[in-house]
């Protein structure tokens, strides 16, 4: 049985915010499962299980989907985050008059605010400042995994040492590994960047260029998320762990992964419109390839990698030539 006597809120219920939901209950815990479509919570309600993206896992009786917002605000101190990056910040403006002095904040959210280019922490902190603590949660995870309850580690990130390891004590379970660290930046630069990576090892093995050409660009892809995450002030061993080579490594070979996939289907020619629609759910990949390089622009950092998504996404060359002009760069020293 739970330790934890008040419930959680989950904002969100797509795929990860499902799956955490799931997650949660099995523990014991109450869990309040919100989203701003109304039709899709009605169903829920209804169904008893989200059929939209996770069909397999009827909800236990703990997991509450809710349309009123304010009362589970008021119900819960604990308020976990799994909408888009692209939402991120306008759900965050919504909720400040809403939030009390007890609320604690988490996000499992991968991206960079769409609107300002910065990190999630720097949206947070912009909108409510520093009045409540706050977590990330991030590592090597696909939703469907965690919903069978197969075996995952995660790493937490915070600055509130207390509120990290009160995470920890909520998620941790035979089955889910919780890791801590205080390394937000390099936690939330992991998981940013790590989606544009899978999306040029998913162009390369759509183009049959091969597993070392896979390896390579995780090897190269790693190396670029460091060098920024370093210059923004992460920590250098951040990215050898869960939220980073666990994450790059993850995103890039398994086909779970909608980044990948949207690579696949670029490599054939397919409009990266028509590569969404195919995919129906957010590709966070797409949406932050612009907004890493004009990051690591700004810190004077060379992301080659992701400059060559970007130029893709943008039409400026063609995925075969974007490839084989970074497998053809010229010769340097590795570091």
């Amino acid at each position: 049985m739970s330790t934890f006597e008040k419930p959680i809120l989950i904002l969100g219920a797509g795929s990860w915010g499902t799956a955490l939901a799931l997650h949660l209950s099995r523990l014991g815990q109450s869990v309040y499962l919100w989203s701003n479509e109304k039709n899709h919570i009605m169903d829920m309600q209804k169904e008893g299980m989200n059929k939209r993206y996770m069909p397999d896992h009827a909800f236990p009786s703990s997991l509450i989907p809710t349309l009123d917002l304010p009362r589970a605000l008021q119900l819960c101190d604990d308020i976990l985050i799994a909408v888009p990056s692209s939402g991120f910040r306008d759900l965050m403006i919504h909720l400040k008059p809403q939030l009390k002095t007890s609320s604690r904040l988490i996000w499992v959210t991968k991206g960079l605010d769409e609107s300002t280019g910065t990190l999630l922490h720097e949206t947070l902190r912009d909108i409510v400042n520093d009045h409540y603590p706050y977590a990330v949660l991030s590592g090597p995870s696909f939703a469907g995994e965690v919903a069978a309850g197969l075996p995952t580690a995660v790493v937490v990130a915070s600055y509130h040492k207390d509120f990290a390891e009160n995470v920890s004590k909520r998620f941790n379970s035979p089955v889910f590994r919780v890791y801590l660290t205080h390394d937000v930046i390099g936690v939330e630069i992991g998981g940013a960047v790590k989606n544009v990576m899978a999306i040029a090892t998913g162009i390369s093995d759509g183009m049959g260029f091969g597993t070392n050409a896979r390896c390579a660009l995780i090897t190269r892809g790693l190396a670029e998320i460091t060098r920024l995450g370093v210059a923004l002030g992460a920590e250098p061993e951040t990215f050898t762990g869960l939220a980073g080579l666990g994450d790059l490594v993850l995103t890039c070979t398994d086909n779970q992964s909608r980044n990948r996939r949207f690579g696949l289907a670029m490599s054939q020619g397919t409009h990266a419109n028509d590569a969404m629609k195919e995919i129906g759910q957010v590709v966070e990949g797409k949406r932050n390839a612009e907004l890493v390089v004009k990051l690591a622009r700004r810190v004077h950092i060379e992301m080659p990698i992701a400059e060559a998504v970007c130029h893709i996404l943008e039409g400026k060359i063609t995925p075969r030539d974007a490839m084989r002009d970074l497998l053809s760069r010229a010769t340097k020293s590795e570091r």
